[in-house]
């Protein structure tokens, strides 16, 4: 599996308290394993037809994310829980 980031999820990242990126990082590793590792708590999220699913790096943040042709995923945004489930895909 690839990994594809976006530059709304790089900015993103970037702003990140360095205790949240290093947990993003042992998350991603995971993720890159199993996307369904339970730890991750990986869901779809509604509309489910947008096809936005999200994964846990903590209780307080999340990855947005996308499956796309071929098993390879592209990270959308980070960022805390609130926030995420109110953008808008």
């Amino acid at each position: 599996m690839e990994v594809f980031l976006t530059d709304e999820f790089l900015k993103r990242y970037r702003q990140l308290p360095s205790s949240i990126r290093k947990k993003a990082e042992k998350q991603e590793k995971l993720f890159r394993q199993n996307p369904f590792y339970p730890s991750l708590h990986t869901e779809k999220l509604e509309p489910k037809g947008k096809q936005v699913w999200s994964f846990r790096i903590d209780r307080s943040y999340r990855v947005l994310f996308r499956f796309v042709d071929g098993g390879d995923v592209i990270f959308l945004t980070v960022g805390p829980h609130d926030w995420i489930y109110k953008i808008p895909f």
